[in-house]
């Protein structure tokens, strides 16, 4: 909690000193594949294969036309399966497990293009804000995954993302980021008896969800 504070604390004074001119804001549409996994949670524990769609806003900060703030509402398909490669060839229940959580989510991206030209690369980063809006267990290997007992995922997730893309004429722009979840996806699974007698999926660790995203944006004039 504290690290959320300081961390919003700062994008408010960010905010407050940037020179926002919201007149010129333009809006535009995104979308892509991600590939999500949920370090500490589950055992056996794979990526899931989904992906993510939204809306953004790109709003200038400085008058060259080169620093922005992009704020985003997505909609993210995320969470794990039981597909680890270790199990790929043995009959396994966990294997065929899928741990699936869909996000509303609101990343807040400082963004930069490399120079002033209408055609170059741009590196962005920030928080982002996930809202769980629906999960489903299937074929868990174990009932303690189950949403009903401690596999219920927590209801709001805080990540900080980073990326790079490339822009063609400031209008349509291909990207890619990683985000790292700051707090626990899963608060309960720490209790969970089954994995604490056998010493399984990190136990009491925080489990942290990371999605990796392959991003299409287009912006309008």
């Amino acid at each position: 909690m504290k690290k959320l504070l300081t961390l919003s604390a700062i994008l408010a004074a960010t905010l407050l000193s940037a020179q926002i001119d919201f007149s010129s804001t333009r809006y535009g549409i995104t979308a892509g594949p991600n590939y999500s996994r949920v370090q500490n949670a589950h055992n056996p524990s794979g990526p899931r294969y989904a992906f993510y769609a939204g809306v953004l806003a790109l709003i200038p900060v400085d008058d060259n036309n080169q620093f922005y703030i992009q704020p985003e509402v997505l909609y993210v398909a995320a969470g794990e399966s039981g597909k680890d490669k270790y199990y790929k060839d043995k009959p396994s229940k966990g294997y065929d497990a899928m741990y699936i959580c869909n996000y509303i989510s609101v990343p807040i991206n400082f963004k930069g293009y490399f120079s002033e030209a209408e055609s170059e690369f741009f590196a962005f980063g920030g928080p982002r804000f996930d809202f769980l809006i629906a999960q489903n267990v299937k074929n868990a290997v174990n009932p303690d995954y189950e949403k009903d007992t401690y596999g219920k995922a927590g209801s709001f997730n805080f990540n900080l993302g980073v990326g790079l893309g490339y822009s063609y004429k400031r209008q349509l722009e291909l990207s890619v980021k990683y985000d790292i979840g700051l707090s626990n996806a899963y608060p309960d699974l720490k209790n969970s008896p089954i994995d604490i007698a056998n010493g399984l999926a990190g136990g009491s660790k925080k489990k942290s969800q990371q999605i990796l995203s392959v991003g299409l944006s287009y912006i309008f004039q």
